[in-house]
């Protein structure tokens, strides 16, 4: 009996002191927390204490139980450095699924590299990350670092939520700042999540969120940045690695930008500045001088991503680019200004957020923002934006990396935030002409020609320097309706001067038309039926954005084969709503020949989540009847 109650005793003692050190067990995870996630964040907590306008300590704890793979990218395991920004700490602690503890990583097991990619010179920004290959799931990471950095320039956002299949526990952000820099903050997206500001003073500012359920993906949702909660913050005196900078008003950022930052950058040998002159010679109007820049810009240079100097926001000198002909987006188009400047034409800087989703620098918020730079050239009331990184786009063209935004124009007098570009929805245009013959055999053969412009010409200009099997990939994926595929000659015109890119394709294919019987059945729009891949959401509960608006306008000859007659025709169709416009008809010709029309508009906005049956609707009339069918018999 002594010797059973001495084990109970032990038993109890070792499940006490177990129990005792086990760390986020998963156990203690709401149900409704795990639910369809990849990854629980148990707890982040970010402290920033910004002593002075050249002083900023940031400690950051993220605590995160990883479910499968998917989850891994949850853990957000990094941090950066550059010769402002030192790393005081960092380490990582992995537990098991009950909390005990498998693995202690210090700075020493973290991986170190150059913050930018690989075909990088040269940089001052480097990444300590974080790699762990599990061996199990589920297991929790606990991730702590500490930085402290002479910048204060750029203040870290504060975002719980990093994306979908993601849920939290509990988030925490707590700032302490002089009350004389000028701090400020700007909240996104509260609405609807548990989120309270603890503590907000002249010198503190307090969040916390708790529970907050993990979100399923949706297509056509818009950016996580403008559908999930964060706060930007920043100061209006701020240093920036060896500079005092001043943000209270656009136009007093701007200036400080310009006369700190930029001023000696585009200085050019004598040699150079000859060179210019003779090559612009007796041209007088600036756009067409900035035209023959452009394309010796485009000759000469070459893009590689270049963090260095003031927080990769200082370009390289110009004197530099054009001696090694290469540079990063605020090298090029530093670079390019002081061509310019040579022949008298003005330029300024621009900055914005680069990406195929619009995202806008935000107007009422002075503070850095950014991480892309284009050149802006006056012309009349308007700007002519060149983006001097490609070595491809036309002249004044705006692709879909950078059009239709609130960007920041850097003139000399201050700074102004401008729109770039937009196109108009009717001018996103791709216009198909062609025909295609059907034999008796249910075989098809033809050619189309395809003329894309506006936001199209972007997309479609690329596959020019694809390698040919790239070609074939692409081509085959976007006619996946046409099976045994072949194709015969290629050739493409890609007219700068009009910003046009037009593909003429030769076609073939094996039993494109079904035989049964002395029936014959094939689909009559070949060359660009509507995929219809609007997928059923029920209970949708974000929002849905269509960020471009397009036209297509297709007219396609059809010959029939000899012997058959027509024993069904589809019907002249139109359908017309709040998304769009879509009509096709189809008109008998003499000789065994149709001629098939078909045109789809379709607008950009922004719509809410109970429009989005109703557009899905609208998609798959237009694919249904994309998918309609001709019906011959044979004589």
């Amino acid at each position: 009996m002594k010797t059973l109650c001495c084990a109970l005793f032990f038993f109890l003692f070792t499940l006490i002191s177990s129990a005792q050190k086990s760390q986020y067990p998963v156990a203690t995870i709401a149900d409704s927390l795990k639910e369809s996630v990849d990854a629980v964040v148990r707890l982040d907590q970010m402290d920033i204490i910004i002593s002075s306008q050249r002083s900023m300590n940031v400690k950051v704890q993220r605590v995160v139980t990883v479910f499968n793979e998917s989850g891994i990218s949850d853990i957000d395991a990094y941090q950066g450095y550059d010769k402002s920004t030192s790393v005081k700490s960092i380490e990582a602690i992995v537990y098991d699924a009950f909390g005990n503890e498998i693995k202690k990583i210090r700075r020493k097991d973290f991986k170190d590299q150059s913050a930018v990619s690989g075909s990088t010179l040269f940089s001052d920004n480097r990444v300590i990350f974080l790699e762990y290959t599990p061996i199990s799931y589920p297991f929790t990471v606990v991730f702590n670092s500490e930085i402290e950095s002479s910048n204060t320039a750029f203040l870290p956002q504060w975002y719980f939520l990093g994306g979908y299949a993601v849920s939290v526990e509990k988030c925490m952000l707590n700032v302490t700042y002089p009350n004389n820099l000028g701090f400020k903050k700007k909240e996104f997206q509260f609405s609807g999540y548990n989120i309270k500001k603890t503590l907000d003073t002249d010198t503190q500012l307090s969040y916390v969120a708790a529970n907050i359920l993990g979100q399923k993906s949706e297509d056509l949702s818009p950016a996580g940045s403008d559908l999930f909660p964060r706060v930007m913050m920043g100061l209006e005196s701020f240093h920036l690695e060896g500079v005092d900078g001043t943000a209270k008003t656009w136009e007093a950022f701007g200036k400080w930008y310009s006369e700190k930052i930029l001023t000696g950058t585009t200085d050019l040998s004598e040699e150079t500045k000859a060179k210019i002159k003779t090559l612009v010679g007796d041209e007088k109007d600036p756009i067409k001088k900035a035209k023959i820049i452009y394309d010796y810009v485009q000759k000469k240079s070459r893009y590689v991503n270049i963090a260095i100097g003031i927080g990769g926001w200082k370009p390289m000198l110009a004197a530099d680019v054009d001696r090694l002909g290469y540079g990063d987006c605020k090298a090029l188009s530093n670079y390019t200004k002081a061509l310019l400047q040579v022949v008298d034409v003005p330029s300024y800087n621009t900055i914005l957020y680069g990406d195929r989703y619009k995202s806008n620098i935000q107007s009422d918020f002075v503070s850095m923002q950014g991480n892309h730079m284009i050149l802006a050239i006056p012309n009349g009331d308007n700007y002519t934006w060149l983006e001097c990184t490609s070595q491809d786009d036309p002249f004044g063209y705006q692709g879909t990396f950078t059009d239709d935004r609130d960007v920041l124009v850097v003139r000399p007098e201050g700074g102004v935030i401008v729109r770039t570009n937009i196109y108009a929805d009717n001018g996103n245009s791709q216009n198909e002409k062609g025909f295609y013959t059907i034999d008796e055999n249910g075989n098809f053969s033809g050619s189309i020609s395809i003329h894309s412009e506006g936001s199209q010409y972007s997309s479609k200009s690329r596959i020019e320097h694809l390698q040919p099997t790239e070609k074939e990939a692409h081509y085959k994926n976007y006619w996946s309706n046409i099976n045994n595929l072949k194709l015969g000659k290629i050739t493409f015109t890609n007219n700068k001067e009009n910003i046009s890119f037009i593909e003429d394709i030769q076609v073939s294919a094996t039993n494109f038309a079904t035989i049964s019987a002395n029936k014959m059945i094939f689909a009559v729009d070949a060359f660009n039926q509507g995929s219809g891949n609007v997928k059923r959401i029920r209970n949708r509960k974000n929002p849905f954005q269509i960020q471009r608006g397009y036209l297509d306008t297709d007219e396609i000859e059809i010959n029939l084969p000899a012997g058959f007659t027509i024993e069904f025709l589809p019907s002249k169709f139109e359908l017309k709503g709040k998304y769009g416009e879509y009509k096709t008809e189809i008109i008998k010709k003499e000789n065994n020949k149709l001629t098939y029309k078909r045109s789809m508009f379709l607008n950009k906005g922004k719509y809410s989540n109970k429009e989005y049956d109703e557009y899905r609707l609208f998609m798959e009339q237009v694919s249904r009847n994309d998918n309609a069918k001709i019906i011959l018999t044979k004589n």
